[in-house]
């Protein structure tokens, strides 16, 4: 199949620091052509995901992110570019509502954030048209209403990430927060559970717009100390060494997560997650083998002393089975070859 990608401008391909979706992105592009599938993306001019690229926008629009102009301008050059494909798998908000001008061209869409009011009411005046991907059960549980082709839960390459022993770092052991800097990710949780439970925590978490700089000036910053150290958005080098040195990934989510990267990645070092069973984490954490499902702040204190009872290879064992790009690519195909047939 000759297929097509666009990505969202606001980020490369793959991202350099924070970006789940571009991740995401980069994976399918990869996957895709290593199953001999000839595939274009398109997405901003400073990416490097090895596959044949495209681009109107030299670098990625992150300061001007959610803006109309730049995202409509790329999307209207992608599908220019696309149009002569099999099949173009958009994962922009704009471009599904663009895709119309397009009547011949088969484009499905993948929705990367939560079933809100708002989306649900975008994605429901298309769903009859461009067929939808969602990335977990909860996330489609949100919006039941709104027509959903197929759940598939995303994956990555094992291969591109190091195996820690979760011994720490040369201060001693850790537990790693990552992610944004805002309420509903819960920085200011992890400081609290990991101060419980008598172990440092370090975060690396985006902080960018206005928003996250206000929480973590109002809830964040005043908790820090020696033992919890906040290190800024890192590289995705520098992510990896600290997801590997991790005894556990802190992931104390108090919202409707339609799926959460950061939990396969710290899996995929062999690194166990605590996670509260909200969104699709009870869809991705194996409670009492990779990680455990807590119901509270209290219950995740406890269950950083019972991580002697996980094995860091069942972790691993778990991205390299079911969470892998392999699969993730794989069910992708079949519902490109229903719709083309």
């Amino acid at each position: 199949m000759r297929i097509g990608l666009i990505a969202p401008p606001w980020t490369p391909i793959p991202p350099k620091l924070y970006g789940g979706i571009e991740l995401v992105v980069d994976q399918l592009a990869r996957g895709l052509q290593d199953a001999g599938h000839d595939v274009l993306l398109y997405a901003t001019g400073d990416s490097t995901c090895p596959v044949p690229r495209d681009w109107i926008l030299p670098e990625a629009e992150g300061m001007r992110i959610g803006m109309a102009v730049p995202e409509i301008r790329h999307v209207i050059h992608a599908y220019e570019a696309l149009c002569e494909c099999d099949v173009v798998h958009d994962h922009t908000v704009m471009g599904p509502f663009y895709a119309e001008h397009y009547p011949d061209l088969p484009v499905v869409t993948t929705i990367h954030g939560p079933f809100n009011e708002e989306l649900t009411d975008l994605y429901r005046a298309i769903a009859n048209r461009v067929p939808i991907v969602a990335i977990s059960h909860a996330q489609r549980r949100a919006a039941p209403d709104v027509a959903v082709a197929r759940v598939i839960h995303h994956g990555v390459d094992a291969d591109q990430f190091p195996v820690g022993d979760g011994s720490g770092d040369a201060e001693g052991p850790y537990v790693l927060f990552l992610g944004r800097m805002n309420p509903e990710k819960g920085a200011h949780r992890a400081i609290a559970i990991a101060r419980a439970a008598g172990i440092r925590v370090l975060m690396a978490a985006k902080m960018r717009e206005p928003q996250e700089m206000q929480y973590f000036a109002d809830q964040v910053e005043p908790l820090l100390g020696a033992d919890a150290v906040y290190l800024g958005e890192v590289s995705h080098e520098r992510k990896l060494e600290l997801l590997a040195g991790a005894s556990a990934l802190v992931f104390p989510i108090r919202w409707n997560e339609p799926f959460g990267m950061v939990m396969i990645e710290a899996m995929a070092c062999g690194t166990p997650v605590l996670a509260f069973p909200e969104g699709a984490a009870p869809e991705v954490v194996d409670d009492g083998k990779t990680g455990f499902l807590c119901d509270d702040e209290a219950a995740m204190v406890e269950a950083i002393g019972r991580l002697g009872d996980l094995k860091r290879s069942d972790c691993r064992l778990s991205v390299e089975g079911y969470f892998s790009t392999n699969r993730m690519v794989a069910e992708h195909i079949e519902l490109f070859e229903t719709l083309l047939h």
